[in-house]
């Protein structure tokens, strides 16, 4: 897989010359309506020899709309890049969302992008994005005005999945519940988490549960509470299967900031210093705060048991 082109903005952009297939939106999660979007032009520009890129938008323009609530992100700038990668796209055009941008005209998006990008040959959104000054601008628009200017416009339906449309706002609220695997249903693949392992207090090691302590704060915070995972990394082939705990660990200390630790069912490689992904796979139980460290230990080897038992497919 190449690496991806990063472009900071329209106006910096110097993408090689060639038919560009552009897909927009902020594809937090890239979830599965995302990725029908990026699909789609990422089979254009094959067909046409040309390179498909996406235009996406950071900070999340709630920042301006919803002043004081923003919405918490599912990924990372860079979670979301390796995403888009892995899907095919060549090139990503962050552009800075500004007060500014955010008051242009519906009207003078397209001949923007176009002034900016001259080898702009097909847009695809889905056909529920909204753009320009008050949101006025729709699909309808995209069509109207790339029919005169020659391009290609594709506007793809929203996928529905477990009863609802899918989009980012829903998968949200399923990880905030922690209702992961009706999330990972709608991202069409699992929710993950990725971080370098730290040095802990060892106290997982006296319960004879070793764990990993991951570096990891997301924008987002799941549900605390215990979890079945996978865990993946460069000294196995494949993952490795896990239980792990999500929260602030009343029993042991009560943190202020919550911690994501894993204990790997069997002999584990990993420790300080290495670079994991934690896949998350099914919700197990809430945190809870235990008499004493006997009846933590004891929930632990059933929550170890549940784990066990997990199918978890081909790792």
């Amino acid at each position: 897989m190449n690496p991806v082109i990063q472009c900071a903005g329209l106006e910096h952009t110097g993408l090689p010359a060639r038919p560009l297939h552009l897909a927009i939106g902020m594809f937090d999660g890239v979830h599965r309506g995302h990725q029908a979007v990026i699909a789609s032009a990422v089979a254009a520009a094959r067909r046409h020899g040309g390179l498909a890129a996406v235009l996406t938008f950071d900070p999340h323009p709630s920042v301006f709309f919803r002043t004081g609530e923003p919405v918490r992100l599912l990924m990372t700038p860079a979670a979301k890049t390796r995403a888009l990668a892995e899907l095919g796209i060549a090139a990503i055009i962050t552009q800075t969302f500004t007060p500014e941008f955010a008051g242009m005209a519906a009207e003078d998006f397209l001949p923007h992008l176009r002034h900016h990008l001259p080898q702009l040959a097909g847009v695809h959104v889905g056909d529920n994005w909204r753009f320009g000054r008050g949101r006025t601008g729709d699909a309808a628009l995209l069509r109207s005005q790339g029919a005169g200017m020659g391009l290609d416009v594709v506007a793809l339906p929203r996928l529905a999945g477990d009863g609802g449309p899918i989009s980012s706002t829903r998968i949200r609220a399923l990880v905030a519940t922690g209702d992961i695997a009706a999330a990972n249903t709608l991202l069409g693949r699992s929710y993950a988490a990725e971080g370098i392992v730290t040095p802990g207090r060892q106290l997982g090691r006296t319960l004879d549960f070793p764990t990993l302590n991951l570096a990891w704060t997301p924008d987002l915070q799941p549900r605390h509470g215990v979890y079945v995972v996978q865990v993946w990394g460069t000294k196995t082939a494949g993952a490795l299967r896990g239980v792990a705990n999500y929260g602030l660990r009343p029993t042991v200390e009560q943190a202020s900031e919550p911690r994501l630790e894993v204990h790997v069912l069997g002999d584990c490689p990993y420790g300080p210093g290495d670079h994991l992904r934690v896949d998350w796979l099914a919700f197990v139980r809430p945190e809870q705060k235990f008499a004493d460290l006997a009846a933590l230990r004891a929930q632990i080897e059933k929550d170890r048991a549940v784990a066990a038992a997990y199918s978890f497919g081909v790792g």
